[in-house]
C-alpha cells in the first residue's frame, strides 16, 4: 500500500488553525508513518503556528472576497486560478490522499484543486453557521464533520470541535491548586475574564468599572487583558488597583486558567465555546456584535441547557456584572449545576473522531 498523506487546509484564524493542528497531532498519534502537511497563507496565523506544532507549511496565495462590487472583484478570477494552481502543485508533490478543509481563505482554492484531482474531501465546519467556503467544499465532499447540529451542511456527522489534549484531559478539581497558585490567587470564588488573544475593549471596560463592587464581595478577578489592551486596562485601573484583581495581559495554553476560575466572562467564539464545554466550566458569553451573528449562536446550546448566560455585547456594563455575575459568583452550588450542564454538552474526543473519518477518506 502506497504511503498516505494527509493535507490539511484552513487558516486567517485561531478558530482554523487550532482545530486543525489538533487533528494534525491526532492522526500522528494514530499512525506516526502518516504524511501531513497543510495549506496556508503567509499572512495568517498558520505561517506561525503551523512550522510551530512541527509541521510542513505549503504557501498558497491569499484570495479574499471583496464585500463591495469594485476593481478587487474583477482580479478574484485571476487570484483564485493562482492560489488552485499553487494548491494543486502540493497536491501532487506529496501525493495526497485526502484533503482536510477548515474554511478560511484558504480552503477554497484546497477544494477545488481536490477536486479537479480526484482527491478525497473532508470538511469540518467549527461555527453553529457555515462559512462560504465550506458550504462549497461540503458539496464535493466524501464526509462532512460539524460542531454542532444544524450547521447548514448536509450528512454532517456532529463530532464537535478537535481540542488540544491538555483541554480534553483537564481535571479542573484536580489543577486548581497549581494553577492558583500560578497566577497569584488564593481560595474563594475566582471570575476569568478574557476576550480573545487581542482583548475586547467592553469585556474589559465592564470589569474595570466594577472592580472595587467584585473585590468589595471577596471576588477574585483573573483578568486577561488581551495583548493590544494590558496599557489601556492598567491606565483606567489607575493606581488603586484591588489587590484581589489579577492583571495578565496574555496567557499561552488557557488550560490552567480554567483550572483555576469558578466562571468566565468572555466572547462567543467556537472554540472558545467549546473548550469551556469540555472542561466544565460555566461562563456568561458576550458574542462579538459584528458578522453574521454566529457567536450568539456558538453560544446557544450551552445556555440554553442552563450551562451559562448569555449577554449582548451593548447591555454588558459595569452594573450588569453587579446584578448578575456578582450573585452568581457567591452561590456556589448553581455555579457546580451549571459547570455539569455545561460538560454534559462537552465533546472531548472530537480530535479523534475527525482523524478516524479523515483516514477512512484517505483508504485507511
Amino acid at each position: 500500500m502506497s504511503r498516505v498523506h494527509v493535507v490539511l487546509a484552513g487558516g486567517g484564524s485561531a478558530g482554523h488553525v487550532e482545530p486543525m493542528m489538533n487533528t494534525a497531532d491526532a492522526v500522528r498519534r494514530t499512525d506516526g508513518t502518516i504524511g501531513i502537511s497543510a495549506l496556508g497563507t503567509a499572512e495568517g496565523l498558520e505561517a506561525r503556528l503551523v512550522p510551530l506544532r512541527g509541521y510542513e507549511l505549503a504557501i498558497v496565495p491569499k484570495v479574499p472576497l471583496p464585500r463591495r462590487p469594485g476593481l478587487d472583484l474583477l482580479r478574484v478570477p485571476g487570484r483564485l486560478r493562482r492560489a488552485v494552481k499553487a494548491a494543486r502543485a502540493h497536491l501532487e508533490a506529496v501525493d495526497a490522499s485526502v484533503v482536510v478543509g477548515f474554511g478560511g481563505y484558504v480552503s477554497v482554492p484546497a477544494y477545488l484543486a481536490a477536486r479537479r484531482r480526484g482527491t478525497p474531501i473532508v470538511v469540518h465546519e467549527q461555527n453553529a453557521r457555515a462559512g462560504i467556503a465550506n458550504r462549497l467544499g461540503a458539496r464535493w465532499a466524501t464526509t462532512v464533520a460539524a460542531a454542532v447540529a444544524g450547521s447548514g451542511l448536509k450528512r454532517a456527522h456532529v463530532i464537535g470541535i478537535p481540542l488540544r489534549q491538555a483541554i480534553t484531559g483537564l481535571d479542573r478539581a484536580a489543577a486548581r491548586p497549581a494553577a492558583r497558585t500560578r497566577f497569584g490567587l488564593g481560595d474563594g470564588p475566582v471570575l476569568l475574564v478574557f476576550g480573545g488573544s487581542l482583548g475586547a475593549r467592553r469585556i474589559n471596560t465592564a470589569i474595570v468599572a466594577a472592580a472595587a463592587d467584585l473585590a468589595g464581595a471577596g471576588v477574585q478577578v483573573l483578568h486577561i487583558t488581551g495583548s493590544a489592551r494590558g496599557e489601556e486596562v492598567r491606565a483606567a485601573l489607575g493606581s488603586d488597583v484591588p489587590a484581589t484583581h489579577h492583571l495578565v495581559d496574555y496567557v499561552d495554553g488557557m488550560d490552567a486558567a480554567y483550572a483555576a476560575a469558578d466562571l468566565a466572562l468572555c466572547r462567543a467564539g467556537a472554540n472558545t465555546c467549546a473548550e469551556l464545554a469540555a472542561v466544565g466550566l460555566p461562563a456568561v458569553y458576550v458574542p462579538l456584535p459584528i458578522g453574521n451573528g454566529e457567536q450568539a449562536l456558538n453560544a446557544r446550546p450551552v445556555v440554553e441547557a442552563g450551562g451559562g448566560l448569555l449577554v449582548d455585547d451593548a447591555t454588558l456594563d459595569a452594573d450588569w456584572v453587579r446584578r448578575h455575575v456578582l450573585p452568581l459568583l457567591q452561590d456556589a452550588p448553581r455555579l457546580q449545576a451549571m459547570g455539569a450542564k455545561a460538560a454534559a454538552l462537552g465533546h472531548r474526543d472530537a480530535d479523534q473522531a475527525l482523524a478516524r473519518l479523515v483516514l477512512e477518506a484517505a483508504g485507511r
